[in-house]
């Protein structure tokens, strides 16, 4: 098999695969709601728990999870070159950020690209997970720990495996989050961040936002 019928089908897989959207499924099956149609708008967990309980979230996140690590080991089973598999990491994130099933609609991609970051570093992904549940538990926003993800993505890219980590996975997968944070990021400069469903009563320790008291829905 050539290399060009191999990064095919390495990338076509990881684009295809990284668009499913795991979030609606459960959405539908737990909540018997289109979470298109309530909160952000967005597929990925963060809009999936506040819309469908924390069931539906979880297991959005595992399926979201899987399906970036998936083009990752199947570009590394094809025994493709480093700056191949990076890029096929990349568009993981694309896929589920711009889903071809979803009329190029998506999620954020932190779920997705904590996954592909299992799949490439392995042993290292608490450098990325624990200081991200960490963060989310000061400050009671997804989006923060999102963020942060985002920004040490290249970094340790780098760290992990050099120049073609960094710039193609890494880099990308930073500026492909970012923008679709745009809205949570001007909230937060507003201190209008919504909070995660844990945070609607009691407010965290550390305030960005102005939190104010709501009822929880039943999930």
């Amino acid at each position: 098999m050539g290399t060009a019928v191999k990064l095919f089908i390495a990338w076509a897989a990881a684009y295809l695969l990284g668009s499913l959207p795991p979030g609606i499924l459960w959405a539908k099956v737990l909540k018997h709601i289109d979470v298109r149609q309530h909160g952000s708008g967005r597929t990925g967990g963060t809009n999936v728990w506040r819309t469908s309980g924390s069931l539906a979230a979880l297991l959005t996140a595992i399926c979201d999870g899987f399906k970036g690590a998936a083009g990752i080991w199947i570009a590394k089973a094809l025994g493709l070159s480093p700056w191949a598999v990076a890029l096929t990491g990349a568009l993981g994130i694309v896929g589920h950020n711009y889903s071809l099933y979803l009329g190029f609609t998506g999620g954020a991609g932190t779920i997705t690209s904590l996954g592909i970051a299992s799949a490439m570093w392995g042993g290292n992904l608490p450098l990325l997970l624990i200081p991200a549940i960490a963060v989310v538990g000061l400050v009671g926003h997804a989006s923060v720990a999102s963020i942060l993800i985002a920004l040490s993505l290249p970094g340790l890219s780098y760290w992990h495996g050099g120049w073609p980590y960094a710039l193609g996975f890494g880099l990308p997968t930073m500026l492909l989050t970012l923008w679709a944070l745009r809205p949570n990021i001007k909230r937060l400069s507003k201190r209008e961040e919504r909070f995660l469903p844990i945070f609607y009563e009691k407010p965290p320790l550390i305030q960005i936002s102005k939190h104010t008291p709501q009822k929880r829905e039943s999930e």
